[in-house]
């Protein structure tokens, strides 16, 4: 029940897009169409799960036992960076189609401060390793229920008689606004 709780509070109470507002780079870049945001989606998920438990094993068998908490940061930042140029080198080999739609939002994942956060975070609660993996991956689901959320709005806006002042990015920002009042609405119901 403990790991449930974790990993509902990391996707719907503690949305790191949509009530602490990060990663939103490519919240906004890569919601404009559906089949990508899946994408996205899944790939910071498998992201932000792999380089937390890399970051957690790092941390607590090499960083602390060495008296070297200090190169946290670098080293997470290393770590999250490996994993993504190899993730890309992988997808631009066995799916040149995605990797051609994501673009250039695949290499921001690697910088992105959602996939560094949440191994800090897991780091600064003393996470086990099977909480620090429950919560990256609940934190990687509500990222990538933020951005699908986010697409399906942004496809059937394209059928919607928008102001000219608002059309593109200024709808979105909008409905950004509404889609954070919602989830704001959940706060208080799960502790981290």
């Amino acid at each position: 029940m403990e790991y449930f709780t974790l990993f509902m509070g990391a996707v719907i109470v503690n949305n790191f897009v949509l009530t602490r507002f990060l990663g939103l780079c490519i919240f906004f870049g890569v919601s404009k169409s559906l089949d990508a945001s899946i994408g996205m989606g899944m790939a910071v998920a498998s992201i932000l799960t792999a380089s937390s438990a890399l970051a957690w094993a790092a941390y607590n068998f090499v960083l602390v036992p060495l008296e070297l908490k200090f190169l946290t940061l670098p080293v997470f930042v290393i770590l999250i960076a490996g994993f993504v140029q190899f993730l890309e080198i992988v997808i631009k080999r066995f799916a040149p189609a995605l990797y051609n739609m994501w673009g250039i939002y695949l290499v921001l994942i690697a910088t992105n401060c959602v996939v560094l956060g949440v191994p800090l975070i897991n780091v600064e609660s003393n996470f086990t390793f099977i909480k620090s993996v429950v919560n990256a991956l609940g934190s990687g689901v509500g990222f990538a229920l933020a951005i699908i959320l986010m697409a399906s709005l942004r496809e059937k806006l394209q059928y919607a008689d928008v102001p000219k002042s608002l059309q593109g990015l200024g709808i979105a920002f909008v409905i950004a606004g509404m889609l954070a009042l919602s989830f704001l609405g959940f706060s208080g119901m799960i502790p981290m």
